[in-house]
């Protein structure tokens, strides 16, 4: 049986999103035995093409998924009134557009009120309209970025709080809720590129990657782990893998990691276990009421 930790995102965007829908699929999940759900944040929809991934990327339409998306950390709270168990995840939040001691602290509320089952995915962000609409520039990300999961973790220190950095200051303080666990919670950094890896790795954090196929997925995790061991962060935190793609009820003929049948994705977990992979969720289900129906039976495997 796999190790691994088995989750679904939530329907936070589009047509069939509402607060009822969003509220079973968590319920569902933890009675179903599953470790976790999982939101995402986009604050707006283009109505122009885009370049995906950040300038110089492909340029396409927006997909539908842009459109509607509620706030992550408000879908998650209220799943959090009514589950005991289940972990609650982002992947991701996108930090530089929120001010760090504003999205520390509600980070820390969401934990305090969850009983400690948080689990924050944090990224920089990467979308143009999304930077100009937040009034934050571009360049902000890289060590900008990095600056504001610094600020982020003094506010969840011991007060007294101060930061003083190149974009951010925080006076002497006090400065409440304390996460559950002293230093934070469980952070996860949006990554993909070596110098994002790098960045987690210092900084002692864990990684929420998305998988295209095994070779890179072993790729991203090896570096990151060798960067860990380089900046003496061993224990760096816990990896997360997204699946944009589906449990089907049929075979598939040619699939992408961890997509297909029920039997063929259990036959691909042993290699998560093997990369040390804490958790792994399906962003993309088929039908979002039937989507831990779907996952579910993979936890007998």
């Amino acid at each position: 049986m796999s190790g691994v930790q088995l989750g679904v995102s939530r329907p936070t965007s589009g047509p069939q999103a509402s607060p009822e829908l969003m509220l079973r699929v968590a319920q569902d999940a933890e009675r179903a035995g599953l470790g976790s759900v999982w939101t995402n944040e986009r604050l707006l929809r283009p109505t122009r093409p885009i370049a995906m991934g950040g300038p110089g990327g492909p340029v396409m339409d927006p997909p539908e998924g842009f459109a509607c998306v509620y706030d992550p950390l408000e879908v998650l709270s209220y799943a959090a009134a009514r589950t005991d168990r289940v972990a609650l995840g982002t992947s991701v939040l996108d930090g530089l557009f929120h001010a760090p001691v504003v999205l520390a602290r509600r980070l820390a509320t969401l934990d305090r009120l969850s009983g400690g089952r948080l689990l924050a995915g944090v990224g920089q962000g990467w979308m143009a309209e999304e930077f100009e609409a937040a009034g934050v520039p571009m360049s902000r990300r890289g060590a900008g970025f990095e600056e504001h999961l610094r600020a982020m973790r003094a506010v969840w220190g011991p007060d007294p709080v101060r930061f003083d950095g190149r974009f951010h200051h925080v006076p002497e303080c006090e400065i409440g809720p304390k996460p559950v666990r002293p230093g934070g919670p469980t952070l996860l950094l949006g990554a993909g590129a070596p110098a994002s890896l790098g960045r987690a790795a210092r900084l002692g954090a864990g990684l929420t990657l998305v998988v295209f196929d095994w070779d890179s997925l072993t790729g991203m995790i090896e570096t990151y782990r060798a960067a860990a061991r380089e900046a003496g962060t061993d224990a760096a935190g816990p990896v997360v893998v997204q699946v944009n793609g589906a449990v089907t009820a049929a075979p598939l003929d040619e699939r992408t990691p961890l997509t297909g049948s029920a039997e063929q994705v259990a036959e691909d977990l042993p290699r998560l276990d093997a990369l040390g992979v804490a958790h792994v969720f399906w962003a993309m289900p088929e039908e979002p009421t039937e989507a831990v129906a779907a996952v579910a039976p993979l936890l007998a495997r």
